[in-house]
C-alpha cells in the first residue's frame, strides 16, 4: 500500500464517521459534537492527564469561557488576536470568547494575597477556548473553532524557573510516553512582534536552553516563532507514519505578571512579581485525539477502546449466558456490549472487526456447557476457548 492510500485509510475525519466518534454540523461550523463513543475516548485521555497532574503536583482550575473586553485588552491578546475571537455584549458592557486561558489563572492567582512560601503554584486547567478560523482552513477535529487546551500555568520564582522547567519536561515525556510517540524539541525565539524588553527576553531564552543542555537534549533554534509575552520550547510528535505534529509547549512569561499586577510577598516582606510558565502537552484535546485516529488507524489500545468486548451469542437461547458474562466483566470496568441481533455470525464477527474492537467473545452450546468463552483478538484471530477468569487475568489485564 502507498504511503497516500496509508494516509487516507487513517484519515481521522473519515474513522470519526465509521466509528461514530464524533460529527459536525451546519448549525454550529468547526465546533466538533462528541458522539457517546468520542466521549469515552475523551474522557480517558482527559482522566490520564487528571491522574498525571495530580501525582506531579498540579492543582486543577476551571476559568470562566467568556470575560469583558478590558481584560483582554489588559493582558495583550486584544492587539495579537482580536480579529479572531467572538463577542458579546450585555449589560451594556463589551464581553468577549476566550481565546486562551491565562488571563484567567491571572485572576485566581490575585484572588488573595501570596507568599513565597507557597510558590511554585501549578494550576491546570482543561480550557474550552474559541478562536474565529477562515471557513476554508476548518479540518475535522485538526482545525476548529472551539477546542479545549490542556492549559497549566506555574508561578515561580526565578530561582525556581530551571527546576520547574526541567520537571514539566519530564511529565510531557511521560504522558508522550502512554502512546509511544518519539518527538524532537526546539526553542523558539523573540518574534518581531513581542511584549517586553529586550533583557528580560534574553534572560528567558537563556533559561530554557540551559535547561535543555542540562537534560543533554537535542533541539532546534526556530528564531523568531516565540509567543508575544516569551520564548517557547516547541515539541514535535511523530506519528506511527513517521508525521511530524506540534503539540506540547513550554513557555517562559516575565510580561503577564507585570500586566496583571501579580505579586507575592517575599522574605524581605516586599512586594516582588512571580515569573509564569506557560505550559501544554496535548495542545489541545481535540487535535491530539485526531492525531491518535490516525496513529492508531482507529485501533486504540485497550484502555482507550470505547467498546472493548462484544459478545456474540450464536442463537437466542445463549443470549442469556451472554447477559452474564457480560455482568461479570462490566463489574470489572470493562466496556462491554452483547450484540443479541437476528444477523449471521459472518456479519455480526465482520462489523464487530470493522468497528476495530479489540476483543470478540463467541458464546454457544459449548460455552455454555463449560461455562467458557470463545475469544478473537482484533489482527490476531482465535485465541480458543477460555474461562472469564482466565480471560481477565490474560487479556484484560496484560493488554495495552
Amino acid at each position: 500500500m502507498s504511503v497516500q492510500m496509508e494516509i487516507e485509510k487513517r484519515n481521522h475525519r473519515k474513522l470519526g464517521q465509521e466509528l461514530e466518534l464524533f460529527m459536525s454540523s451546519d448549525e454550529a461550523p468547526g465546533m466538533p459534537f462528541y458522539l457517546p463513543k468520542g466521549m469515552i475516548v475523551r474522557n480517558e485521555l482527559e482522566q490520564l492527564w487528571k491522574r498525571k497532574h495530580q501525582e506531579a503536583g498540579y492543582e486543577e482550575i476551571k476559568t470562566p469561557i467568556m470575560m469583558k473586553q478590558e481584560l483582554w485588552e489588559q493582558s495583550g491578546h486584544w492587539d495579537h488576536y482580536h480579529e479572531n475571537m467572538y463577542f458579546s455584549d450585555l449589560d451594556e458592557h463589551h464581553y468577549a470568547l476566550k481565546p486562551m486561558n491565562c488571563p484567567g489563572a491571572m485572576l485566581i492567582f490575585n484572588h488573595k494575597r501570596r507568599s513565597y512560601r507557597e510558590l511554585p503554584i501549578r494550576y491546570a486547567e482543561l480550557g474550552l477556548v474559541h478562536r474565529h478560523e477562515l471557513s476554508g482552513s476548518l479540518n475535522g477535529l485538526l482545525r476548529v473553532r472551539a477546542f479545549t487546551q490542556d492549559d497549566a500555568h506555574l508561578f515561580v520564582r526565578n530561582a525556581q524557573i530551571e527546576y520547574e522547567v526541567d520537571r514539566v519536561l519530564d511529565l510531557i515525556d511521560d504522558i508522550y510516553s502512554e502512546f509511544g510517540f518519539s518527538y524532537e524539541v526546539e526553542l523558539s525565539t523573540r518574534p518581531e512582534n513581542y511584549m517586553g524588553s529586550v533583557d528580560l527576553w534574553n534572560e528567558a531564552e537563556q533559561s530554557l536552553e540551559e535547561v535543555l543542555k542540562q537534560r543533554g537534549m537535542a533541539y532546534r533554534i526556530n528564531e523568531g516563532d516565540g509567543a508575544f509575552y516569551g520564548p517557547k520550547i516547541d515539541f514535535h510528535i511523530f506519528d506511527s507514519l513517521g508525521r511530524s505534529w506540534q503539540c506540547g509547549t513550554v513557555q517562559l512569561d516575565f510580561q503577564m505578571p507585570e500586566k496583571f499586577n501579580c505579586r507575592y510577598i517575599n522574605e524581605q516582606n516586599e512586594l516582588e512579581l512571580p515569573i509564569i510558565i506557560h505550559r501544554a502537552i496535548f495542545g489541545s484535546v481535540e487535535r491530539f485525539l485526531a492525531i491518535l485516529v490516525e496513529h492508531y488507524a482507529g485501533e486504540f489500545p485497550l484502555w482507550l477502546s470505547p467498546e472493548q468486548v462484544r459478545i456474540i451469542p450464536i442463537a437466542d437461547k445463549h443470549v442469556s449466558y451472554a447477559n452474564e458474562v457480560k455482568i461479570q466483566l462490566a463489574a470489572k470496568g470493562c466496556r462491554v456490549k452483547v450484540d443479541r441481533r437476528t444477523e449471521k455470525m459472518g456479519l455480526k464477527i465482520r462489523e464487530s472487526e470493522k468497528q476495530k474492537i479489540p476483543y470478540m467473545m463467541i458464546v454457544g452450546d459449548q460455552e455454555v456447557e463449560k461455562q467458557m468463552v470463545s475469544v478473537r483478538k482484533r489482527n490476531e484471530g482465535d485465541l480458543g476457548q477460555m474461562k472469564i477468569e482466565d480471560f481477565q487475568t490474560d487479556c484484560l489485564n496484560n493488554s495495552q
